[in-house]
């Protein structure tokens, strides 16, 4: 298979009301988060991220952007926000974009794994263990909170 053979993964809410495609085959991260934020975000024990370029996705195009709804979350601590985009349908949340306490979006988002239809969940690690409400195997790749070559503090 040559890399033209690679096609983009389709994302979907629950209800199929908002689907497009992944900006590019394979997400350059994966990650299960065990933290509180995470945990509420899903109402289950972890979320599991995606991490793509946000080239491709972003700007929204109109049609888009008219099928999705935008929940932003300000973090005075982080000097930050993380703008939550889902489904209004169903409440699917779809993805979110880190944006800078200056207004500059980060060049990354996260889509939620389990909207990602085809997802190879091979090399999944996880993060912030600390806050983890479930034992997870020793021999899985995990951290207790961010491993130290994912600063989440600078642009990206």
């Amino acid at each position: 298979m040559t890399a033209s053979d690679v096609k983009p993964l389709t994302v979907r809410c629950q209800c199929g009301n908002v689907s497009f495609p992944t900006p590019s085959a394979k997400p350059i991260s994966l990650f299960h988060c065990h933290c509180t934020e995470c945990q509420k975000q899903t109402g289950s024990a972890f979320g599991t991220s995606a991490i793509y370029k946000a080239e491709g996705l972003f700007p929204l195009s109109p049609e888009l952007a008219a099928k999705l709804k935008l929940y932003s979350r300000y973090s005075a601590e982080k000097g930050r926000s993380l703008d939550c985009y889902f489904c209004p349908e169903c409440g699917s949340r779809m993805f979110h974009r880190i944006i800078d306490g200056d207004g500059t979006p980060r060049s990354t988002i996260s889509i939620k794994g389990g909207c990602i239809e085809g997802l190879d969940w091979s090399g999944a690690f996880h993060i912030f263990m600390r806050s983890a409400v479930m034992k997870i195997p020793a021999e899985w790749e995990q951290y207790e909170a961010l491993p130290p070559w994912m600063n989440m503090e600078k642009a990206r």
